[in-house]
C-alpha cells in the first residue's frame, strides 16, 4: 500500500482525487476526470467527461472474449492472445472507450502470459478497486472512463514502483508510435 501512496503523492493525485470526488458527488458519479493523450502518447490535458455507458453496443462491437473480459470481469487464458509479448514503442488504449491506459515504456516481461506494466500512463485513467471474487482479495484495475475490467494489480513488479499491472490483452488496443 505504501508504494501506491507514494505514486499518488508523486503525481499530484491528491488534488485530482479531491476534484474527482467533488465532481462525482455533484453528478451522482457520472462524471470522471481523466488525462487525455494524443495517439503518439503526448498528454493533451485533463478533461472531465461523462462515464461511457453503452452495454448494448459493446455486445455488438466487441469480440465475445473481449466482451466477457471487459464487461463481465472475465480473464483470457495466459499466452493465448497474440500481442501479450509485444515490445515496440506505443500506446495502449481501452478497447471499449479508447481511454489511454498504458505507455509501452512501462511494459515489462513478467513471464505470466499477460501484458504487464509497472504503472498506468496517468493514475487517474485507471481505477483500482477491491476484488473479492473466488474467495480471495485482489486489486482489480478498471478503465476509469467506462469501468471496463482490465486485469489486476500486484505488488511483485519491478522498480521503480514495485507494481505489476497484469492486464488482459483483449482489454487493450495497441497503437504503435513511429
Amino acid at each position: 500500500m505504501q508504494r501506491r501512496q507514494f505514486l499518488y503523492a508523486l503525481s499530484g493525485a491528491a488534488v485530482f482525487l479531491a476534484t474527482r470526488s467533488l465532481a462525482g458527488a455533484a453528478s451522482g458519479g457520472d462524471l470522471v476526470t481523466i488525462m487525455q493523450f494524443s495517439n503518439d502518447g503526448k498528454p493533451l490535458g485533463h478533461a472531465t467527461l461523462n462515464k461511457v455507458r453503452k452495454d448494448d453496443e459493446w455486445k455488438k462491437t466487441l469480440s465475445p472474449l473481449a466482451y466477457q473480459v471487459t464487461r463481465k470481469q472475465g480473464t483470457e487464458r495466459a499466452f493465448s492472445v497474440p500481442g501479450y509479448d509485444r515490445h515496440e514503442p506505443g500506446l495502449y488504449r481501452c478497447v471499449c472507450c479508447d481511454n489511454a491506459l498504458f505507455d509501452a515504456k512501462t511494459k515489462f516481461d513478467s513471464g505470466t502470459g499477460w501484458p504487464s506494466f509497472w504503472q498506468p500512463i496517468a493514475l487517474e485513467n485507471v481505477r483500482e478497486i477491491d476484488d473479492h471474487l473466488f474467495g480471495m482479495t485482489r486489486t482489480e484495475a478498471q478503465c476509469a472512463l467506462c469501468d471496463a475490467h482490465l486485469g489486476h494489480v500486484f505488488d511483485d513488479g519491478p522498480k521503480p514502483t514495485g507494481l505489476r499491472y497484469c492486464m488482459n490483452t483483449v482489454a487493450l488496443r495497441f497503437l504503435p508510435i513511429l
